[in-house]
């Protein structure tokens, strides 16, 4: 067997091509087909009792034909890991013309994509905003906190405070239109005019107008999609069903306990703060996250890395037959690039921080989970262990998929950990409606 490989620098290809020769797959091939003489079920003969050369005449060019593909798959893969190849995707097989009845040596060739060395960026800077709250903000939640905790009353009639339940649609439009929840207190532009409403009522008035051409408040209020809110000019009906109207919760430990669990906080002002730590908390946790899509945006726009173009097209309508066509990679290639290059980056990260994820990992990620769905993320020690076999079954489901995605989170998170100890980090003071109005 004779193994070559032509590579083309300019296109980042290579041809990969493997000689055999009858040498080679015949001790193979004849060991199979003594083997098929033991199973093989021929009318006239008893089982074992076939003779070898009407196996070899009935099947031989099926047993040589799957040898020599077993032969190939090996030795490709076995020159690739000594020689240290690096590609992308895998090996496509170059078609060609093969006579198992009359050729005796063959030749097959394989198209490969290649993967280039690169170097990091050194210089990259990315904004982490820093959320402060507002006493807006802070109202929102404790609306929210009232409103879920509250006691709630339809009564006949509307007034300032309550919300409209009912649908919404474009005047003259067609159909019911979507169902939403309107709240009086946030219309800033004519209140009045959802005042003294009862079911039954048709109220047609300018959304825009309604929320003083604000789209994130429309947006907020309708469910419309930020561009569909700044789109939404003109007269809207809102058929009102029902009025929704919620008491403010009694400041108490019922309450304390229901929404932060028992004893948690004993007083109104531990109350008020644990509800600004954990939205602090929250904001926290998305600016960390935004920061983290900014890195990852960054690096690839700024990593110079050239890809074998016309292989990855190839192999990607190959790997995804049935699936992908020429014309819908071609559509969205720029898409399928951005993340090609960022898998090459993190892999890189990945082999020059030695980074690795251990089982134990694996398990105490998935047992938090599950802990965090039954709201006990202090679980005593002896319970969470007695848990482990259950989360070992869950991680097992699914040929392994659950294993290998929550494998490949953690390392996704190991990876940005890495990189944002390489990043300058300037922090950008926000407030929190700025940063909503930036990430919505």
């Amino acid at each position: 067997m004779n193994i070559t490989l032509d590579k083309n620098d300019e296109q980042l290809t290579g041809l990969l091509t493997v000689n055999l020769t009858e040498a080679d797959y015949a001790p193979a091939v004849e060991k199979q087909i003594k083997e098929y003489t033991k199973r093989a079920q021929v009318k006239g003969f008893r089982p074992g009792m076939v003779p070898v050369g009407m196996v070899r005449k009935m099947y031989g060019k099926g047993i040589m034909g799957e040898e020599i593909n077993k032969m190939l798959g090996k030795a490709v893969d076995s020159y690739i890991k000594e020689n240290n190849v690096k590609l992308l995707g895998e090996p496509l097989p170059v078609p060609s013309e093969v006579n198992f009845d009359t050729d005796k040596d063959f030749a097959f060739q394989f198209e490969l994509g290649l993967l280039p060395d690169f170097e990091l960026p050194a210089d990259l800077t990315v904004e982490r905003h820093q959320v402060s709250l507002d006493d807006e903000t802070l109202a929102q939640t404790n609306e929210q906190i009232a409103r879920q905790y509250g006691e709630t009353t339809n009564p006949e009639v509307s007034e300032a405070g309550d919300y409209l339940f009912g649908k919404l649609k474009k005047a003259g439009e067609e159909g019911e239109g979507r169902t939403i929840l309107l709240p009086i207190g946030k219309v800033t532009g004519d209140p009045a005019q959802f005042i003294g409403k009862k079911g039954g009522d048709v109220i047609t008035f300018d959304l825009k107008a309604a929320f003083s051409n604000d789209a994130a408040s429309i947006s907020n209020v309708t469910g419309l999609s930020k561009t569909e809110a700044e789109e939404a000019t003109g007269d809207y009906e809102f058929s009102v069903e029902k009025v929704n109207r919620t008491a403010a919760p009694e400041m108490n430990q019922e309450l304390f306990d229901k929404v932060f669990g028992p004893e948690a906080v004993s007083s109104q002002e531990e109350f008020d703060a644990k509800v600004r730590e954990t939205i602090q908390s929250n904001y926290d946790r998305e600016s960390d996250g935004a920061m983290n899509n900014s890195i990852v945006e960054q690096l690839v726009e700024k990593t110079s890395i050239k890809v074998p173009t016309e292989f990855f097209k190839k192999w990607l309508v190959r790997a995804n037959e049935g699936k992908l066509t020429a014309e819908k990679v071609e559509e969205h290639y720029a898409d399928y690039e951005k993340e090609l290059k960022w898998s090459m980056i993190r892999n890189k990260v990945v082999e020059e921080a030695g980074l690795k994820v251990s089982n134990d990992e694996i398990v105490d990620r998935t047992l938090d989970k599950i802990m965090g769905q039954f709201n006990m993320p202090n679980m005593p020690d002896e319970m969470r262990e007695s848990m482990r076999n259950y989360a070992n079954e869950y991680l097992k489901q699914e040929n392994g998929k659950n294993y290998v995605s929550e494998y490949e989170a953690i390392l996704a998170e190991k990876v940005l950990e890495n990189l944002r100890g390489k990043v300058v980090v300037t922090d950008k003071p926000v407030t929190a409606e700025e940063f909503r109005t930036l990430h919505s």
